[in-house]
């Protein structure tokens, strides 16, 4: 439920920096501003304004701290409230001090993500764009960050607008036939309404064939790195990093830990995992070590199965094969520089093979454009209308609405009375409404903004 009560906020990360911010929002903000504020020089307030002066507690007449204030009146607001924010000295306990000051002359603490629901509730940004304030928050590579900039400015919004354009317009029609039913309709007007109802059904299906893309760049993918000892792991890795992130030597099981580690491969954020050399030991701190390996290979997204090139294929290269068929693997043949003997068992001579040599970078291109289409299927991030489903809440609801259209072109081709038929129109209807927010309830909305911080 929408309280129009006064919220505030940090909106600044919590410990030292050069400046803290105190948002509030509401119908009391101004008069919050006029109680503890001081301008110098002395005068009024006008909207989108900073003005300097100092904070000082009505109570005792202490002075908190020197002060930029801005106040934002409504409607031009994040929130088409009133909003006003304090500036103050970054350290963590002024801004705090600042905080509390405000709570007692007026206003609550925000709930998390308060401030974008309210921009939600107050129409000024669909839900699409309110969950895509906290994928800017939270994006790790550009291509995310372009992906969640791209659905905040709407571009996304407008792709499930002309799903919806062609439903309403079928329903249009139907509606109207069944109003004036002594009007017929002619044989090219149903043609139209099949037409654009399978317009909008392309729409969707064009939708959820990004939604993979559009997760991962979202979530990030785990990549294990796999092979038996001296293979060139650590390398890999360390290569991958363009830093020395593991240890390398010649000794094998040197690696007796997961290391892990994060790397943008072309805007994905990829999560990568170095482990243990999988062999028969005695040692059993290596033991440890290999046991963590096979409990990671079925956790992980993409698994990066390391050979020797420049020695035979062995019963601890069989032993991993075993491991990680039925997962999604491809081959990396270490050390195309020296002379290659290796030869891939039958089972597996169909999986992709990347060539590299981990000692001097070549063929790392290769592997880094092979780990990004294993992902995005070649799809590309530089386009300014790139975009696409990120999250489960979006597909599910696209699938219900793809499920009603298809149920309305089988019924409607087999000639059921179009007061049935057009019931499935107004389920895709809804179901595209709880993707914009037009008919999601309020459980739905409570698990989306606790997300966000609290600030936001």
């Amino acid at each position: 439920m929408y309280r129009k009560d006064t919220i505030a906020a940090i909106s600044t990360p919590l410990g030292e920096g050069g400046v803290g911010i105190v948002r509030i929002s509401g119908a009391a903000a101004e008069g919050i501003a006029r109680k503890i504020f001081t301008r110098i020089p002395s005068g009024g307030f006008q909207s989108h304004r900073f003005y300097y002066g100092e904070l000082v507690d009505p109570d005792t007449g202490d002075i908190v701290d020197e002060i930029l204030l801005v106040l934002m009146q409504a409607p031009r607001s994040y929130t088409c409230e009133d909003v006003l924010e304090i500036h103050c000295h970054g350290g963590y306990l002024i801004v705090q001090r600042v905080l509390q000051l405000v709570l007692r002359v007026g206003a609550r603490l925000a709930e998390p993500g308060e401030f974008t629901k309210r921009a939600f509730l107050n129409g000024r940004i669909d839900l699409l764009q309110a969950e895509a304030v906290i994928e800017l928050i939270r994006g790790k590579t550009e291509a995310a960050l372009a992906l969640a900039q791209h659905q905040r400015e709407g571009i996304l919004s407008k792709r499930i607008a002309a799903v919806k354009d062609g439903i309403v317009t079928s329903l249009a029609f139907i509606e109207a036939y069944l109003d004036f039913p002594e009007e017929d309709i002619d044989i090219p007007a149903f043609r139209e309404i099949e037409t654009a109802v399978r317009t909008s059904l392309a729409l969707i299906e064009e939708l959820l064939r990004g939604f993979q893309q559009g997760k991962v760049l979202r979530e990030g993918v785990s990549v294990l790195i796999v092979g038996k000892p001296n293979v060139g792991k650590s390398s890999l890795l360390n290569t991958l990093l363009k830093e020395k992130r593991a240890i390398v030597t010649s000794v094998p099981g040197t690696t007796r830990d997961i290391i892990e580690e994060v790397v943008n491969i072309k805007g994905l954020p990829v999560n990568l995992l170095d482990t243990a050399g999988i062999r028969d030991s005695e040692d059993e701190i290596e033991q440890e070590g290999m046991k963590l390996t096979m409990e990671k290979i079925p956790l992980a997204d993409l698994i990066l199965f390391v050979v020797d090139s420049s020695k035979p294929f062995e019963d601890e290269d069989i032993l991993i094969v075993d491991a990680i068929l039925g997962r999604e693997f491809m081959v990396v043949s270490n050390k195309s520089d020296l002379p290659q003997v290796v030869h891939l068992p039958a089972h597996i001579e169909s999986q992709p093979v990347v060539r590299i040599s981990a000692r001097d970078g070549g063929g790392i291109e290769d592997l880094r454009e092979a780990i990004f289409s294993r992902f995005m299927r070649g799809e590309s991030l530089d386009g300014r209308d790139f975009t696409a489903l990120s999250q489960a809440r979006h597909r599910d609801a696209l699938d219900r609405a793809q499920k009603s259209l298809l149920l309305f072109l089988e019924y409607f081709a087999a000639g059921m009375p179009l007061e049935i038929v057009s019931l499935e129109l107004r389920d895709a209807l809804n179901a595209l409404g709880e993707v914009t927010g037009e008919t999601t309830t309020d459980d739905i909305l409570d698990q989306i903004f606790t997300r966000f911080c609290i600030g936001k």
